[in-house]
């Protein structure tokens, strides 16, 4: 068992106890003294593993390119008897291109390709050819990427059959409302309005990755898990940057770009937030929003720092820690009932930072087109290296479709 694991294990237990002793009280009622201090002690010792698990991450996040690489290869052990027969055929095409698949992989992977791919397999460089990734490889890269950021895992994801652009119309109706009219009398004027919100596509590649021959061709190393890790890393870092504060020119515009103000703190709070800010804020969604199941929290983990110090009126921890939700009963973190959704991609606090956002992140669409795509290069400027290379490429775009206020941010102060 690895020492994060043993960490994280460590945490789980701690915030379960955590969770349970402050269930026993409902918030209006206070907490007897002694159980108070027995509540602020685990949520002490929450917070000194939360720290000993950050060191550990930034531990790996700085191993050198060989260590991550060597990381990469521990990590992919999976036996390939048990592999899927489409998962086999991206194996052998990573390892020894088109030419070394079966007739039978060969008219799948043919099959699986749109006409342009199928045009570059049937070049007289075979190995040269792209190949369109199984659905099980796709669905395991997917919930890879979900680790870098939160976007993937807060978002709506949609797939599309092509990349033109998609038009969704809008309208804000919160404020209209009918009329009473009396006998005979006209009904007055009620015209709504509506906006456009475009959601366009962009394409992004994982960069080149050049792998030696022998990495490639031992029959030890499972090449396609190796793969999927580089893959995730890559694409998944540089898309939630975009779907979090993405421009909107020349890629998506990101959720914090396309929020709405919800709450300024009050001068000197550059590096802090209060109770009531979080309050308002909360409040500052309508509530039309509130009640969906998007509705969350997200922040960068030094954000939720900050905010796992603050306390209600009564004096109790207004964050209340969650534990493993891959253990059975488990829960993920809350803030004033709302789980939260870390994402490093929103900015720190600072002055005029937009730190902290809440609202119905499922109003943010990512939409996807074209299946991830892996080419494998053998020409020249990798083989004179010893070296085989590979790029994969994914087309997709993000948006908030909301004209509401569906999500709403907490800026810091300026001074």
């Amino acid at each position: 068992m690895s020492k994060l694991t043993q960490l994280r294990e460590r945490r789980n237990a701690k915030a379960k106890a955590a969770q349970e002793l402050n269930a026993k009280y409902p918030a209006d009622q206070p907490m007897p003294a002694d159980e108070a201090a027995k509540l602020d002690a685990l949520l002490a010792e929450v917070e000194q593993t939360d720290g000993e698990i950050v060191r550990e991450e930034r531990y790996i996040a700085t191993q050198t390119p060989e260590q991550e690489h060597e990381a990469l290869l521990n990590a992919s052990t999976r036996d390939p008897a048990k592999q899927s027969a489409s998962v086999g055929a991206l194996r052998a095409y990573l390892a020894g291109g088109l030419a070394s698949l079966t007739p039978e992989q060969l008219r799948e992977a043919r099959a699986r390709q749109t006409p342009d791919i199928r045009a570059a397999m049937s070049t007289t460089t075979p190995a040269e050819g792209g190949y369109t990734v199984a659905t099980e490889y796709m669905k395991s890269l997917e919930a890879a990427m979900k680790a870098y950021g939160g976007m993937l895992e807060a978002a709506s994801v949609i797939q599309t059959a092509s990349g033109a652009t998609m038009n969704f119309p809008t309208t804000d109706a919160t404020a209209e409302v009918g009329e009473i009219v009396g006998q005979n009398a006209a009904v007055a004027a009620g015209d709504t309005t509506f906006g456009n919100t475009a959601l366009d596509t962009f394409k992004y590649s994982s960069k080149k990755i050049a792998l030696p021959f022998e990495l490639v061709q031992d029959s030890f190393i499972d090449i396609e898990t190796y793969i999927q890790g580089l893959l995730a890393m890559r694409l998944g870092r540089i898309t939630n940057t975009h779907y979090t504060v993405g421009t909107g020119s020349g890629q998506p515009r990101g959720v914090v770009v396309g929020a709405a103000s919800g709450k300024v703190g009050t001068t000197g709070q550059t590096t802090t937030v209060t109770y009531d800010d979080l309050v308002d804020l909360e409040h500052s969604v309508n509530r039309a929003y509130r009640l969906n199941p998007g509705v969350a929290w997200m922040m960068a983990d030094s954000s939720l720092k900050v905010v796992r110090k603050v306390k209600d009126t009564s004096g109790r921890p207004i964050f209340v820690p969650g534990y493993d939700v891959n253990i059975p009963g488990g829960a993920p973190d809350t803030l004033l009932g709302r789980r939260i959704i870390i994402n490093d991609d929103v900015a720190a606090m600072a002055a005029n930072a937009k730190s902290i956002l809440f609202g119905d992140f499922k109003k943010y669409v990512i939409r996807k087109v074209m299946d991830f795509t892996i080419f494998r290069m053998t020409d020249s400027a990798f083989t004179l290296l010893g070296q085989v290379g590979f790029v994969a490429f994914r087309r997709e775009g993000g948006n908030l479709i909301d004209a509401g206020g569906a999500v709403k941010y907490y800026a810091n102060s300026a001074t």
